[in-house]
């Protein structure tokens, strides 16, 4: 009998070591319809025997899984909810780590005339006013949110909006084939827009206004919060996304010769 009970300990021992290389990471579907994380997690996997695995979702529910306990750490892109959520103790801390920006993309004959805009809430005003078909995100993700805040700051209110206003909950992926298919305006990250092979008659239309900078940051959960989520390895991860390792990558993944993220992690 103790013959057989040990290599059976043995090899308990052997598969909680191997799971206890194991973190899950909440992003947005904004960093994962890029394709970035195709670069980052087999070179995360070699320099830190860390295996991520990924939940991708908008930041909205990334954060409200970070705050149930149910992900180690989350990597999203919306300033004002991230500070909520350290403030309220779910996260230890935010640290920024790369940027890129918003772009509005539209149909090439662009009929409500915003490449000729000067500021993005004067384009988002423009699409209102010709009530050309435009597709929102409506998932109360990064870009959602940062697409609310265009219209705000046009005056405007989605919930006012007719029928030309397509929310369609779903992720950046699936909201820029909805746009091709409707051959309609939409708010998208660049990484995503570069990434994305349906284009039809889309083009991008309108960026460069300093509200587009779209910032992206790390947050491990709290174990204070949450005992059981593996801090250990939420710091070890931060360490190498902070690292010259990962600015090489990130500063260094293009797609037809056009950069997709700038890293900007600061030392501490």
């Amino acid at each position: 009998m103790i013959r057989h009970i040990l290599p059976l300990a043995i090899a308990g021992l052997v598969a909680t070591s191997a799971m206890a290389d194991t973190m899950k990471l909440a992003v947005t579907t904004s960093f994962e319809n890029s394709g970035l994380a195709d670069v980052l997690l087999p070179a995360i996997k070699a320099d830190t025997d860390i295996e991520v695995q990924l939940l991708v979702v908008g930041t909205g529910q990334a954060i409200r899984l970070g705050e149930a306990g149910d992900v180690d750490a989350i990597l999203v892109h919306s300033k004002a909810a991230e500070q909520k959520f350290v403030e309220a103790g779910y996260g230890t801390h935010r640290r920024e780590i790369m940027y890129n920006d918003f772009i509005l993309v539209g149909p090439s004959s662009d009929p409500a005339g915003i490449a000729g805009a000067e500021k993005a809430a004067e384009a988002m005003a423009d699409i209102a006013e010709s009530q050309a078909p435009f597709v929102s995100r409506g998932d109360d993700s990064g870009t959602h949110k940062a697409e609310l805040t265009l219209w705000s700051a046009a005056g405007l209110k989605p919930a006012t909006f007719g029928d030309w206003y397509n929310a369609v909950g779903a992720g950046m992926g699936a909201a820029l084939n909805t746009a091709a298919g409707l051959n309609a305006y939409i708010m998208a990250d660049r990484a995503s827009w570069l990434n994305f092979g349906n284009k039809a008659d889309l083009a991008l239309l309108f960026s460069g206004d300093p509200i587009l900078f779209n910032q992206y940051a790390f947050l491990p959960v709290n174990p204070e919060k949450h005992p059981h989520v593996r801090n250990d390895l939420a710091v070890q991860l931060e360490t190498w996304l902070t690292s010259d390792s990962a600015k090489g990558l990130i500063d260094g993944y293009t797609i037809n010769g056009e950069t997709l993220f700038v890293f900007n992690a600061k030392p501490e």
